[in-house]
């Protein structure tokens, strides 16, 4: 069946970026289009005219939150206030637990599945706290992860997290890491038998990655390992890295080199490596080295960064600049890592934190941070059939309401999108051909009863942090109130 998906507004790639078209069609044939232009243009079977709207090709979040929120609780506090978030070493050396069993953990990652669909996101990397774990996650975890997406019509790139070490707070308050070779080398067991798993569904919503945790999280062979199978499978790598101060110190200690130079010597810097947040290079204003080469090896190595300009701010950090590293080559994808999985909020944060750190208006534009949320997404997963609406691409697009009186008058239909809305303006999404998203809603889901229930999970997870606090303090004492209570 041929259906003609009609807008006021598309968002059309001509082989060489994108360009904007007016009164235009999507013509979709199974899982791929097959003509992008004026609308009538083409015979089809059906017609979706979805009215005045911006259609543009699925989002791509390459550090999509996969748990109910924690960014509300941890991306405010005073430092004394935050090192009560972390595991004490006590907790984690004797009374780690998991917060949830894997019934509970599953339905929270369906229930945030739900919620990138709803913000317009149709491939995502999945990344989860292991706050609340007993350690990380597991290979029934990523199962149900991955059955979970082919419930929604989300595209995955997926594995269960693992790590050798957990940030810790001792019994003094200094930070420090807690190592457990064991409980990394089986998590790195999972993760390579979920590659396998994941090859044999032969499913393009479905596909594994290696996804172990924070890199000052990592032994030096838990990282050798992870570049061999990672070469010999190839499949992608996401590792979090130069993404704050402390890591870098904790890296410096123990490895005698900082994170880029680890990552190069253990054979992960390359090509098939994507980096969240890749902020603290040697020339970022804060740190104090004595060279400038960060970038320049991080261009070179074609590894690829995933900006999350939203969850940065929150947590006082910025990319220096995003002009500057795509200046130097550096190839740029997105991702949100916190709630609101919205990346059209997160570009408007990105565009105007640019502003700010380059003092000129035009130090980023809301067409070099769509590229990077679509264009630069796919390229990141080598998928050149993703990021675009162009014949013989993936049917993967999402529509975007531009009529809701509380966004005003509208310009430049990309401009005012990011300006004056967010991604809750999502009306309609299509996953290789699938409907995932109809009039703002996703079929046969009742969002309103699973936000009941991760209501109720969500307290038990702000109750347990009292329990790993260094000094097992209340929670209204960990977390309070933005003003006094009467």
């Amino acid at each position: 069946m041929r259906r003609g998906i009609r807008a006021r507004h598309v968002l059309a790639y001509d082989g060489a970026g994108h360009v904007l078209l007016t009164d235009a069609e999507v013509v979709v044939a199974g899982s791929r289009i097959v003509a992008v232009g004026p609308r009538g243009a083409e015979t089809v079977d059906e017609v979706l005219e979805l009215g005045n709207v911006l259609v543009l090709p699925g989002l791509i979040d390459l550090d999509a939150l996969a748990d109910i929120d924690h960014t509300i609780l941890d991306s405010w506090q005073s430092r004394e206030l935050g090192l009560g978030l972390q595991w004490s070493r006590d907790y984690a050396t004797h009374r780690r637990r998991a917060v949830f069993d894997a019934e509970e953990r599953a339905f929270i990652r369906e229930y945030s599945f739900a919620q990138l669909l709803l913000h317009g996101v149709t491939t995502a990397m999945p990344i989860a706290s292991e706050v609340h774990s007993d350690w990380a996650e597991t290979f029934d975890d990523a199962v149900a992860m991955a059955e979970a997406a082919r419930r929604l019509g989300l595209r995955v790139y997926l594995g269960p997290a693992y790590r050798s070490g957990v940030n810790v707070v001792d019994a003094d308050g200094t930070r420090s890491v807690y190592w457990h070779e064991e409980s990394g080398r089986a998590g790195f067991d999972d993760a390579a038998r979920f590659l396998a798993w994941a090859a044999e569904q032969e499913s393009d919503l479905v596909h594994g990655a290696l996804l172990p945790c924070r890199i000052e999280t990592l032994s030096e062979e838990l990282m050798r390992r992870t570049a061999e199978l990672a070469a010999k499978t190839g499949v992608l790598v996401r590792l979090h890295a130069l993404q704050g101060l402390l890591e870098r110190r904790f890296i410096l200690e123990r490895f005698g080199a900082p994170p880029l130079e680890v990552l190069a010597r253990t054979g992960l810097l390359g090509p098939d490596l994507l980096i969240p947040h890749a902020i603290y290079l040697d020339a970022h204003p804060l740190v104090d080295a004595d060279t400038d080469v960060d970038l320049g090896t991080l261009a070179a190595s074609g590894a690829a960064i995933v900006h999350c300009p939203l969850t940065s701010a929150r947590h006082a950090a910025a990319l220096d600049t995003f002009a500057r590293y795509r200046a130097a080559g550096v190839r740029i994808a997105l991702g949100t890592d916190s709630f609101p999985p919205d990346l059209v909020r997160g570009m408007d944060i990105g565009v105007t934190i640019a502003k700010v750190l380059t003092h000129r208006l035009d130090g980023a534009t809301y067409a070099d941070y769509l590229t990077a949320a679509t264009l630069g997404g796919a390229d990141a997963l080598r998928r050149p059939d993703l990021g675009r609406l162009a014949v013989g691409a993936t049917a993967d697009l999402v529509a975007f309401r531009l009529d809701d009186h509380r966004d005003g008058v509208l310009d430049d239909p990309v401009r005012t999108l990011c300006m004056n809305s967010t991604g809750r303006a999502t009306d309609f999404a299509m996953v290789a051909g699938r409907i995932t998203v109809r009039d703002g809603a996703i079929p046969g889901i009742d969002l309103p009863a699973m936000t009941r229930r991760a209501q109720a999970l969500f307290d038990r997870m702000r109750a347990a942090y009292s329990e790993r606090d260094y000094l097992r303090r209340p929670t209204d004492e960990l977390f309070p109130a933005s003003f006094p209570a009467k």
